[in-house]
Order: C-alpha cells, then structure tokens, then sequence
C-alpha cells in the first residue's frame, strides 16, 4: 500500500500534500481497581483535519522525528526510514481522502463519558462484539489490554494473551512474547494497530487469510490504514483515530467496520475498486 500511494495511484497526489503538525502525546495509566499500569507513547501528523497516527514503545521516537515530518510531503515521509513515520504518514493521508463515514464502510459505535477504565470497557464491547464465535473459542490477542481481556471472559471466550512486553494478565495469567507460536493454537485473532508500526502485522495477515481465521484490528495506529486491508486477510477493524478515548472524559466515538461477505455484490465491488486503485472505500 505504501508503494501504490508513494506512486500517485491514489488522487490526490501524495507529493503535493505536506504535513502542517507533527507531535507526540505521552500517556501512563494505573486504573481504580487494577493491579498494573503501563505507558504509551504516539507520534501523530496533522494532514488538514485528519490527524494519522502511530503508537511506539515508550522511548524509542527521537525527538527529530518530528522535525523531520513538519512542511514535508507525504510522498517524502512514506520512505521515511522510521516506521512510525511511514505509518502515521500513510494513516493522515487515507484519514484525508477516506473519513470515517457510512459510505467509506464505518458505522459509529460511541463511548459514553466516564473515567479512563469506563471509556476502555465501552470500546473493549465494541471491539469484542466485532468477533464472531461461539463460547468456549481461543482466541489469540496481540497487544495486551485488559479491558479486552475482560470482555472476552464476559463472552466465554478462550484467549492466548501476547505483547512484546510479556508479564502476567490482570488475572495473573502469562503473557506469551512470539504470536507466531500461539496461532495454530487459535480460531480467531484479535491485534492492536500497533502492530503496523513493530513489523508483526503482515504474518498475523498472512495467516489469516491462508486460514480464513477472522482477524479483528483494533486500531488507534494506523485506523484508516486497516479498513483498507478488509477482504485481504482483515475480517473487522475497530478505527479510532486521534483524539484517543484516554485523553477526554467526555463521549466519545469510534468506528466499526466489516468486511463484506465475499459472495455479495458488496464484496464484489469492493474487490474491483481495491484492484483499480489499492483502496476499499
């Protein structure tokens, strides 16, 4: 996809859309009621009103980055050497051209206002709600959020946790470190957008496409970049662009997509539009 867009397959051309905003929000967490906490860290770009993101281990942005993304063209930052860069680059430009709307595939799933660990249980309903299993199913979930463990074990689903980070679950169960070794042992995979930025998203696809496993994104990276991967080994993605529910107690909204069943009209047109220009609507 970086490729096509780099080439001008899309329109606009990349080369004449410069980024205005580059800028980075630092977030550490510790819920009422949990045992642990963690730290986020997310390079974002402003495009005009789309801001596209991409979160990153704490630590590991230098502070150039964003020197290097402020006035330059897309085109340019899609071959920036940094991933983070690339992601967030190509997420503001698909954010700009293909809004979260109904006629782009999304539908609204709001948060109600509330504390951090509310607004992460309401999307955790939305996101959980996107798989479709019976009880008792394993599901894999690569990037570890409790609130979605949560709401797995309130549908009766099985889970292999995974994260780089490794360490115990809220309920003291191990955190594998190589998805790669669980997904044989799993129906379903559920994964953070932040997969786009680490390298590990492309054979979590190509798995599940080989398979025809659901995979179910959850996306605050990249979250105009995975709807356009629906029908090529993304099953549902759960978009939440920038401003993230943990920066406001007020409502919220993200957005829900499916992909089409490949025997409908939908999926054919969808398929065709994805052939002529390397992106579903």
């Amino acid at each position: 996809m970086l490729t096509r867009v780099r080439a001008g397959e899309l329109d606009p051309d990349p080369r004449e859309e410069r980024v205005a905003v580059a800028f980075g929000t630092r977030q550490a967490v510790r819920h009422d009621g949990r045992g642990g906490g963690y730290r986020n860290e997310v390079l974002s770009l402003r495009l005009g009103a789309a801001v596209g993101s991409c979160a990153v281990e704490p630590g590991q942005l230098p502070a150039e980055a964003l020197d290097d993304c402020v006035g330059a063209d897309v085109a340019s930052l899609l071959g920036h050497p940094l991933p983070a860069v690339r992601v967030a680059a190509l997420d503001a430009y698909l954010l700009r051209h293909f809004p979260h709307l109904p006629e782009n595939g999304a539908s609204p799933w709001p948060l109600p206002p509330g504390s951090s660990l509310e607004k992460s249980r309401a999307r955790a309903r939305g996101v959980v709600g996107l798989l479709d299993l019976p009880p008792g199913a394993r599901v894999l979930v690569v990037g570890v959020v409790n609130s979605l463990l949560e709401a797995l074990r309130e549908r009766e689903l099985a889970y292999v946790p995974c994260d780089l980070k490794g360490g115990t679950t809220e309920w003291g169960e191990p955190v594998r470190t190589d998805a790669a070794e669980a997904l044989d042992e799993c129906e379903a995979v559920l994964a953070s957008g932040m997969t786009l930025g680490n390298g590990s998203f492309e054979p979590l696809r190509r798995h599940a496409r080989h398979h025809g496993k659901q995979l179910v994104m959850f996306a605050q990276t990249g979250s105009a970049v995975l709807p356009r991967l629906l029908g090529a080994g993304v099953s549902a993605v759960c978009a939440e662009p920038y401003p993230f529910f943990w920066l406001d107690g007020g409502p919220g909204l993200v957005h829900r997509y499916r992909a089409a069943p490949r025997h409908s009209p939908a999926a054919a047109d969808r398929s065709a539009r994805t052939a002529g220009n390397g992106a579903h609507r």
